[in-house]
């Protein structure tokens, strides 16, 4: 993985203490004549060398990861629009009005953590607090953990940091996964009464043209891809017989309409906006930019409705009240789909808007450095109903013989020199004892059946990253019971804060790929050494502890002893949003 870093410089929201010393100083000049000609030359560079510290202080990182998909870098720390080398100067120096998000409305005010009722997730953080306080500036003060507490976060296995600069860059990163693992719910018995008080949410009417009307192009979305079957059933797809109750066709992209058909049915939903906590806004943005992907057509027709929904929201007195911080977004693509850059052709500039910093973004790969974007789990296959229905997957998994110690499905990327799926193939069929290839680039991996019974029937699926980061199958892998194998550390342990532990090795192995490119290791031997005590170690708190809180249940799903993905989704905002405002 290419790691590069840029600085950026900060928002200014009030005049700078550096330009009121500016201002005395040169009232002062313009009073005092006495001065000599010397001293008066002395005074720009008295000025200059302040604000030079300031400048430096206050500024953030940009790590920049190379994407096949969008044929550049895409940049994972504070505020990088959109794919690219650079971020634009010019987006950070300007004015911007009291709307704009504040590093205090972020942290909020509560004195304690709230955590998942997961008892190994508690476990984990029995030794972790929170001041609470409201901080000044989140990029300077973040007092949620301090530095000497960081260091022990900041796996160096992860990256090899070539200067301070990087090493400041990863820090960051860390920061802000800390604070969204903050607003982690414990969650809330919706059955009893009184549950709901104070936690209403409320869904937008919004016109069909946002949402229904963008599922009804589903023929025309992809030139060689019909979504019209993936559409079914809220967003499901069609049900696989084959793998049981509970088992459907879905699509990655299908988070949207799922997560709406969930939200209409939520038992803490209002109908009346003065009594709402939380605003959920169902525009589809995902399908939105997929429909443009492939298409001839420009930039601004690409946006014509993003523009056309923050002007529908602009209107309403509910988002104009706290400036959006209580709403919410769910966008089923990744978020470097949302940051075009002026000189790109690729997504939308969705989440390049202004309007867009301070609602909560819920997406399927986050963007590393912008605190209010939250990634949750792909969708996976897998769409419970009820308790029982969990229950007798994880005893059907936790039994199942594993005959392959090692699977891998997937493609070769021969246009991009930095993957190594090509090395991890090659080890893989130079073992065939040991390791078994599922080859996606012929067709191999069209059929969700042929996926899911290679990784029941393995101990641990190699997921290494693809056009992007993050992967669909490191989730599809986990519900099956696979231990994922993971190269990169952002296509999942700076991703998914709300709903992976912490500590990645309850249930995961972490290669570094820069080993594999310098052909330091072989896979297969390395995995190979993991012991049967530690492989089943693993599995047990993948589907006990793990499982449940991956998956979306069906739009009339009712779980009393499970929280699944959407349940801690929906508790976490509340807890966010309780405390920030």
């Amino acid at each position: 993985m290419t790691v590069s870093v840029s600085k950026r410089r900060p928002r200014t929201f009030e005049k700078t203490e550096t330009e009121k010393q500016d201002s005395s100083l040169k009232d002062h000049r313009t009073s005092c004549s006495v001065f000599s000609s010397s001293v008066l030359y002395l005074v720009p560079l008295m000025i200059l060398f302040p604000f030079l510290i300031y400048l430096f202080s206050t500024s953030t990182t940009v790590i920049c990861i190379s994407s096949r998909k969008l044929n550049d870098l895409y940049c994972l720390t504070a505020a990088s629009h959109q794919p690219g080398l650079h971020v634009p100067v010019s987006n950070f120096t300007k004015l911007v009005s009291e709307n704009v998000l504040k590093s205090d409305d972020v942290l909020g005010e509560g004195g304690e953590k709230s955590f998942v009722e997961n008892e190994s997730f508690a476990r984990e953080r029995d030794s972790e607090t929170s001041t609470g306080e409201r901080v000044s500036d989140l990029d300077q003060d973040l007092k949620l953990i301090n530095d000497k507490n960081l260091e022990s976060f900041l796996d160096q296995d992860f990256f090899r940091p070539k200067d301070e600069v990087e090493e400041t860059a990863l820090k960051a990163v860390n920061k802000y996964l800390k604070i969204q693992r903050s607003w982690l719910s414990m969650g809330h018995n919706r059955n009893k009464q009184g549950s709901c008080e104070g936690q209403g949410i409320y869904v937008y009417d919004l016109p069909s043209k946002f949402n229904k009307d963008l599922l009804g192009e589903c023929s025309d979305m992809v030139p060689w891809v019909n979504f019209c079957s993936f559409f079914k059933n809220d967003g499901l797809g069609e049900s696989i017989e084959k793998l049981g109750k509970g088992w459907f066709n879905t699509h990655q992209y299908s988070l949207e309409p799922i997560f709406h058909s969930r939200v209409l049915k939520h038992p803490c939903r209002v109908y009346d906006e003065n009594q709402a906590k939380l605003f959920y806004v169902p525009y589809y943005g995902g399908m939105d930019v997929l429909r443009w992907h492939f298409k001839n057509v420009s930039n601004d027709v690409k946006d014509v409705l993003a523009i056309e929904v923050l002007k529908w929201l602009a209107s309403k007195k509910s988002w104009r009240k706290n400036y959006g911080k209580d709403h919410v977004f769910v966008l089923g693509k990744i978020t470097w789909d949302f940051r075009r850059e002026n000189k790109s052709s690729w997504g939308s500039s969705l989440l390049a808007m202004q309007e867009m910093e301070n609602p909560t973004k819920l997406l399927i790969e986050r963007n590393a450095g912008d605190v209010n974007d939250i990634a949750i789990p792909h969708p996976t296959f897998f769409h419970p109903r009820t308790d029982d229905d969990i229950s007798s997957w994880q005893n059907k998994i936790i039994t199942q013989p594993r005959r392959s110690l090692i699977s891998f499905a997937g493609g070769a990327r021969p246009g991009n020199p930095e993957s190594i799926r090509s090395t991890l193939i090659d080890q893989c069929l130079s073992s065939p004892d040991q390791c078994r290839f599922l080859n996606c680039a012929n067709g191999g991996c069209n059929e969700p059946e042929s996926v899911i019974d290679l990784f029941q029937d393995s101990e641990f699926c190699l997921q290494p990253p693809g056009d992007s980061a993050t992967r669909k199958s490191v989730f599809d892998s986990l519900v099956s019971g696979c231990i994922p194998v993971l190269f990169d550390p952002f296509t999942a342990y700076y991703q998914y804060s709300w709903h992976l532990p912490e500590d990645h090795r309850l249930y995961s192995v972490y290669i570094n790929q820069d080993d594999l490119k310098a052909k330091k290791l072989n896979v297969i031997k390395k995995l190979m050494s993991v012991t049967l005590r530690e492989r089943e170690d693993m599995r047990n708190y993948i589907v006990q502890e793990i499982l449940p809180g991956l998956v979306y249940g069906d739009s009339t799903s009712k779980f009393e002893r499970f929280r699944d993905a959407f349940d801690i989704t929906m508790d976490s905002l509340f807890h966010k949003i309780s405390k920030n405002l």
